[in-house]
């Protein structure tokens, strides 16, 4: 995925990108994605994937770079399902779908 935060940067004279620690009102945590006229921020204290939109100029102090957390597997099939559940009938054909789909991965 590609994230440019151009508008944020141009807009508001910051150094917003992909992987950039912040510390929001002294909260820390990770820009994860370019939400237009916002920051994306997955704060330290959230599951990884969870984003919060902030401001990119309140209370923000912005630092070096950091690593993105990845998602847990569950949070992985949670994404998958909203991408090709409505093609089951039920949860469970899905997961039997996605195992399978896992398998032909590996192999």
């Amino acid at each position: 995925m590609i994230y440019s935060f151009d508008y944020v940067n141009e807009h508001y004279g910051v150094n917003a990108c992909h992987g950039r620690r912040v510390l929001v009102d002294g909260k820390p945590g990770i820009i994860t994605k370019d939400c237009g006229h916002h920051i994306g921020v997955n704060f330290d204290d959230d599951k990884p994937g969870v984003i919060n939109n902030c401001h990119p100029t309140w209370k923000v102090e912005y630092l070096g770079i950091g690593k993105v957390r990845k998602l847990t597997k569950s949070q992985e099939r949670g994404k998958r399902w909203l991408e090709y559940g409505d093609m089951f009938e039920s949860f469970m054909d899905f997961v039997y779908w996605d195992m399978e789909q896992l398998r032909e991965e590996q192999d």
